[in-house]
C-alpha cells in the first residue's frame, strides 16, 4: 500500500489527531488541512454559491477544532467530521440559493425555455470555453437545491463523494435502511431530472450549455465580468474529453460522474488567511 490508500491515509489522520489532541499545533494544521477540501466541497455543492460555501466551511471548522478534545475515537475521524458538518448544513438558515430553488418539475421546465443558437454576446469579450464552464456547474450544481436538505446531503455524501453506506449512515445519523432510502429517492430525482433534460449526460436532449448561455447571461444567472466557477481556462478546455468518458457510464451512473467532475471553487485569500489564524489561536 502507498500514502495514497484510504486505510493509510486514514491511519496517518487519526495518529494527527492524537497528536493535535495533545496540543501539538503542527498535528492540528495538519487535521484541518487534510479535512478543509472535503468540508469545502460538501459545503460548496449543498449551497451553490462559493461565497456561503466559505461561511459554512468556516462555521463547521471552527466547531471541529473547538471540539477535537471531545472526539473519542468511537468512529473514525473523518466520520466524526462528516457528522458535525452534516448537523451544521441541516440547522443554519437558508442561504441565498435555496431561497430561489425550485421543485424537480419546475427546474426541468426552466430548462426547456430560453434555448438559442445564436452568438453569446458580451462586453468586453469573455473566453467562450468559460463561459460553457460557469454555465454547465452552475446549471448542474443548482440541480442539488432542487432536492430537500436531508436528500441532498444523502446524494452528495454518496454520490458525489462517495462514501460508503455505513459512514455517509453514521454522519447523518439514521439507520443504514434509511439512509439507503433517502439517497435512492435522491438518485432518482437527479438522474430523471438529467434523463429528461440536460444533454450533457444525454446527448439526444435538446438542452446545450452553449443555447443556455444567453438566456443565462440575460437572467442575471451568469455574471461574464464576475465568474464563480470557471476560474481555469484549461480545465474548462479539457472537459469534452471527461464528457466523452462520462458518457459511455451506464446511464444511472452518469449525473454523479457529472458531478464529481466538477472542481470547487478556489478558497480565496481572506478564507486562506482566516484559516491560518484560526490554527493559530486554538494552538
Amino acid at each position: 500500500m502507498t500514502a495514497r490508500d484510504p486505510a493509510v491515509r486514514d491511519a496517518e489522520l487519526e495518529a494527527q489527531v492524537r497528536r493535535a489532541q495533545a496540543g501539538d499545533r503542527a498535528a492540528l494544521e495538519a487535521v484541518v488541512g487534510a479535512v478543509q477540501p472535503q468540508v469545502h466541497g460538501l459545503a460548496w455543492r449543498f449551497l451553490w454559491h462559493p461565497e456561503d460555501a466559505e461561511d459554512a466551511t468556516q462555521e463547521i471548522l471552527v466547531r471541529l477544532v473547538t471540539r477535537i478534545s471531545s472526539f473519542r475515537g468511537e468512529s473514525r475521524f473523518r466520520t466524526w467530521m462528516f457528522q458535525i458538518a452534516c448537523n451544521a448544513l441541516r440547522t443554519m438558515r437558508r442561504r441565498r440559493m435555496e431561497e430561489r430553488s425550485m421543485t424537480i418539475e419546475a427546474f426541468a421546465a426552466d430548462l426547456a425555455e430560453g434555448l438559442s443558437d445564436g452568438p453569446i454576446a458580451t462586453s468586453p469579450l469573455v473566453d467562450e470555453a468559460l463561459l460553457l464552464e460557469e454555465v454547465k456547474v452552475g446549471c448542474t450544481t443548482a440541480m442539488l437545491l432542487c432536492l430537500d436538505r436531508e436528500q441532498r446531503l444523502a446524494y452528495i455524501l454518496g454520490e458525489i463523494l462517495e462514501l460508503d453506506h455505513r459512514t455517509a449512515a453514521e454522519a447523518l445519523e439514521v439507520s443504514p435502511d434509511a439512509y439507503r432510502q433517502r439517497l435512492s429517492r435522491a438518485r432518482a430525482a437527479i438522474v430523471g431530472l438529467m434523463r429528461a433534460r440536460c444533454g450533457l449526460a444525454h446527448p439526444e436532449n435538446p438542452c446545450r450549455c452553449h443555447r443556455r448561455a444567453a438566456t443565462a447571461i440575460a437572467r442575471g444567472h451568469v455574471d461574464p465580468q464576475g465568474l464563480l466557477f470557471a476560474t481555469s481556462a484549461e480545465q474548462a478546455r479539457r472537459f469534452p474529453r471527461v464528457l466523452a468518458e462520462i458518457r459511455k457510464l451506464d446511464a444511472m451512473q452518469r449525473a454523479a460522474a457529472l458531478h464529481r467532475s466538477h472542481v470547487a471553487p478556489p478558497a480565496t485569500e481572506e478564507f486562506s488567511k482566516w484559516l491560518r489564524q484560526l490554527v493559530e489561536r486554538a494552538g
